[in-house]
């Protein structure tokens, strides 16, 4: 009796939950989803060649797209024990019983991984395809199967998984990956850990309890805030470096702006670290990159 009233056994309607569109915006994630997508048109517009058609480009987008927000999705059905640990988590779909937890989520992702994944060799080539395809792979089984529950590396590492939407998107134009796509997918990697492990101060005590090895949680929030502060600065100056290479105005200006918002944001944080600190540098990280990726698309025309 007890059990039945758990969160993770609560009455469930799976088919009125999938035809209630917030939930599934949350389950395949996909307001990180649509920025992932976004990051696949500027290597689009960065890469120098002969571009794609804007129905190719907007193909490209809903293939990248497709692929991340599976990817999402796994994270969610793999982490449904961490997921009802956590303040910030626990009234996901899966954790609150909207969702029934069963093995046909598995099928239905990797189908929709490996329609995403057609979708960019149909709209580009089999290099744009693979980049996607390792993209989820980072987010799906590299950062939230093998690492997020281990070390403190992992956002480090699992950050592989934005850089590789640029490179799926640069390769749609040419294979041959131009230095302006190699240094715009470094930035991104630079970008995650900063912007994850502001969320990771603010959720701290979260993280703690369900025993994920955030950076806040091994070295504690003073450390973090450096090196917050360190990979704030570096991504910021590469953004400035891409927008000379790239001889963009709106790149130059827009970097800039939203490089100062994010160092400034960073640098407070660094110098007294608190929750407050920590959600402006967070929602300073995601005007940073909205702003880059903006100034790139002018540049471009898109």
């Amino acid at each position: 009796m007890i059990r039945s009233m758990s969160p993770m056994h609560a009455q469930r309607n799976p088919r009125s939950a999938l035809r209630n569109p917030s939930t599934l915006f949350g389950l395949f994630k996909l307001r990180i989803g649509l920025v992932i997508a976004l990051t696949a048109l500027a290597g689009v517009a960065i890469q120098p060649g002969a571009g794609l058609a804007p129905l190719q480009a907007l193909a490209l987008f809903f293939a990248v797209l497709l692929a991340s927000a599976s990817a999402g999705a796994f994270n969610q059905y793999y982490e449904v024990d961490l997921d009802a640990k956590m303040r910030r988590t626990r009234a996901r779909p899966f954790v609150v019983g909207r969702l029934a937890h069963h093995r046909g989520w598995l099928a239905l992702i990797a189908l929709l991984v490996a329609l995403g994944v057609a979708a960019a060799w149909a709209v580009g080539n089999a290099w744009s395809a693979l980049f996607t395809f390792l993209g989820a792979f980072f987010y799906a089984i590299v950062y939230t199967v093998w690492l997020k529950r281990r070390t403190w590396w992992n956002i480090v590492i699992g950050g592989l998984a934005g850089s590789f939407a640029v490179l799926a998107g640069a390769a749609a134009v040419a294979p041959g990956l131009s230095p302006q796509a190699l240094l715009l997918a470094l930035i991104l990697f630079l970008w995650t850990p900063p912007h994850f492990w502001s969320l990771a101060i603010v959720c701290r005590d979260d993280y703690a309890a369900a025993g994920v090895p955030m950076l806040p949680v091994v070295k504690g929030d003073r450390v973090t805030g450096r090196a917050i502060l360190a990979h704030t600065v570096v991504l910021v100056a590469l953004s400035v470096v891409l927008a000379r290479l790239t001889a963009g105005p709106f790149t130059l200006a827009l970097a800039a702006l939203g490089g100062a918002w994010f160092v400034r944001a960073a640098w407070r944080l660094a110098r007294a670290p608190s929750r407050d600190a920590a959600r402006r540098s967070f929602h300073a990280s995601l005007a940073q990159l909205s702003l880059l990726l903006v100034g790139v698309l002018l540049d471009a025309g898109l």
